[in-house]
C-alpha cells in the first residue's frame, strides 16, 4: 500500500513554522522524516515565492509568515496563508467560525436526509428507522 500524505511537504512546513517561528531546519526535519537539505529546499521556496520572510537573529533564522498573501491554488477561493494555516493549526479566527456544516442538525445530510449509523444509508427526516409505516 503507497503511503501519502493529505497536505504537501510545502504545506507541513508552514504549520511547523506557524507553531515555532524559530524551529531549526533540524528540527523540521527530524518531525517530517525529510533530510535537512530537504528542509532547506522548502523554506527557501517559501522565500523566493514570498509566503516567508527568513530574519537572522544571532546564529538562529526567525521565520515570519507572510498570513495576508493567497494561497497559490487557482481553486482556492482566495483564501489566504494565515486563514488556511489557522484551520489546520486551530488557531486565530478561522479555526474559530463556526462551519456551515455544523448548522445542520447533528447526523443529518442534505436535503433532509438523515444518515442511520447501521447503514449509512440516507432516510428521510421522520421515517422510521426500519422503513416500514
Amino acid at each position: 500500500m503507497a503511503s501519502w500524505t493529505f497536505l504537501t511537504t510545502h504545506a507541513r512546513v508552514l504549520l511547523l513554522v506557524a507553531h515555532d517561528p524559530g524551529v531549526r531546519l533540524r528540527d523540521i526535519a527530524a518531525s517530517l522524516d525529510i533530510t535537512e537539505r530537504s528542509a532547506f529546499g522548502i523554506i527557501t521556496d517559501l522565500v523566493e515565492a514570498g509566503y516567508v520572510i527568513k530574519e537572522k537573529t544571532g546564529r538562529r533564522n526567525r521565520y515570519h509568515i507572510q498570513a495576508h498573501l493567497p494561497l497559490p491554488e487557482p481553486t482556492s477561493q482566495e483564501r489566504t496563508v494565515g486563514e488556511v494555516l489557522a484551520l489546520l493549526a486551530g488557531t486565530g479566527p478561522a479555526a474559530s467560525r463556526k462551519p456551515a456544516a455544523a448548522a445542520r442538525t447533528p447526523g443529518s445530510g442534505r436535503d433532509g436526509q438523515r444518515l442511520t449509523a447501521e447503514t449509512g444509508a440516507g432516510r428521510a427526516a421522520g421515517e422510521p428507522r426500519d422503513g416500514g409505516p
